[in-house]
């Protein structure tokens, strides 16, 4: 099929390749974010979608991308967690020279675009999601996700099933209940997944996808936000309005019919280019991003009285400075920021945990090359940076958790640890804590790899 397909580029995610088109020349830039699988050159095979595109390109440059691990972008890599898939929309902004952006994140990278906000609120001009949730897996204040034995069951039939007409059928009526008779939807859409994905790959998707949890993330939203549902549909219409509750100053929107795939329905479609235009025209020229989500990381030396009375003052003083030289060193390999040493350790900010963990590490090797022993605490919150220093209650919660680490221990909240799904990183669960100063439990787990 001959399709004006708009060029491919690619932008370079550490060592990944994401591809990326653009189309318009408008003032406000809006990132597209589409479902699990996606490919750029099968998306503008189908006309309605094609259409929907051209249309929203009319009032914003549209920058799409393919995800790592789907579509035109690089394949043998493996599905990242939450938090690095994050960083595929900032390097592909960056390759685009766009300094700000609305994030439009549809169904499954609706999570992807709500983490992005809350992390980058500099570069988050407005806000969009469409039939998003913000949890995936179902627990008692959460009723709206899946249990473990429905994602399995699903994970299990996609990866024996995947690339049959039949069960892409199954899917496409699913996504649009009422173009269960259109032919050249369900063949385009079985064209969309098979080209978009291996059964490999979409079941190791599926698995991140399951444990996804950025409700701890929706608060610290700062941009002005859409969320949108399909009317239709009970159960997307409550996860989005829980979304919208949770976003300061957020405005739900529910949009005509049941259909996922809004395309389909040429109501929903107008609905969706029609509440865009007007969030994009109402954007405010400025906005305050001295908040932001930030994941807070405390490193401490174990025995250091004993250590410091051993050596002397000069010759610990010296122990100490080489170890901060060391350390700052590895926070800027993962591209965190040493915000000030704290007597015997440090504390260090990161846009994501998983980095913030794996630098926590790496400084525990080299604590250890110098004949010392670490502890380390993190946890992930809102915090404001004002005069080169960091303020907020994450920093007092990281800073307990650090308390309660063990010798040589790395020591994480729950926020943490759900926001590192995804990731080869392994945890142990500690239990319940009650922090000093904090109100309520906070469950701690101790990171057995990095």
């Amino acid at each position: 099929m001959l399709v004006d397909v708009p060029e491919v580029k690619y932008a370079r995610s550490g060592d990944v390749h994401i591809a990326y088109q653009t189309i318009g020349t408008g003032v406000i830039d809006v990132v597209f974010a589409g479902p699990s699988t996606s490919h750029l050159a099968v998306w503008w095979e189908w006309p309605p979608m094609a259409d929907f595109f051209r249309e929203l390109s009319k009032f914003c440059r549209l920058i799409m991308f393919d995800k790592r691990g789907v579509g035109m972008s690089a394949r043998a890599v493996g599905i990242a967690p939450l938090g690095e898939r994050t960083d595929d929309i900032r390097a592909v902004m960056d390759a685009c020279e766009s300094k700000s952006a609305v994030i439009f994140g549809v169904s499954e990278s609706g999570p992807m675009a709500i983490l992005f906000a809350a992390t980058y609120p500099g570069r988050t001009q407005g806000l969009v999601v469409f039939g998003a949730q913000a949890c995936a897996h179902k627990t008692p204040d959460f009723p709206w996700g899946s249990t473990d034995e429905e994602w399995e069951g699903w994970i299990r039939r996609e990866e024996r099933e995947w690339g049959n007409p039949a069960f892409s059928r199954e899917a496409a009526i699913a996504m649009a209940p009422g173009m269960k008779d259109n032919a050249e939807y369900l063949q385009w859409y079985h064209r969309l997944v098979t080209f978009g994905a291996s059964p490999a790959s979409a079941g190791a998707l599926s698995r991140m996808n399951r444990e996804i949890d950025v409700r701890p993330a929706l608060p610290a939203v700062q941009a002005p936000c859409l969320v949108m549902a399909p009317a239709g549909s009970k159960a997307e219409v409550e996860m989005n309005r829980f979304i919208s509750d949770q976003i300061p100053g957020s405005r739900f929107l529910p949009i005509p019919g049941a259909s996922h795939m809004f395309p389909a329905d040429p109501k929903a479609s107008a609905a969706i280019l029609e509440a865009l235009r007007g969030f994009v025209d109402e954007l405010p020229s400025t906005q305050e991003t001295n908040r932001t989500l930030t994941t807070v990381l405390f490193t401490d030396v174990v025995g250091s009285t004993k250590r410091a009375s051993e050596l002397g003052d000069r010759a610990w003083g010296q122990l100490l400075g080489r170890l901060y030289d060391l350390a700052n060193v590895e926070v800027g390999r993962f591209r965190g920021k040493t915000i000030k040493t704290t007597g015997d350790g440090i504390l260090a900010t990161f846009d994501a945990p998983t980095r913030a963990i794996r630098c926590a590490s790496a400084i525990r090797g080299q604590a250890q090359s110098l004949g010392l022993e670490l502890r380390a605490g993190l946890h992930t919150g809102e915090c404001i940076f004002k005069s080169g220093d960091v303020h907020g209650m994450a920093i007092h919660i990281a800073s307990r958790v650090g308390d309660e680490a063990g010798d040589g221990e790395i020591l994480v909240s729950s926020t943490v640890r759900d926001l590192s799904i995804g990731s080869d990183i392994k945890f142990r669960d500690r239990g319940a804590h009650s922090f000093r100063g904090v109100e309520g439990e906070w469950r701690t787990y101790s990171v057995e790899n990095s």
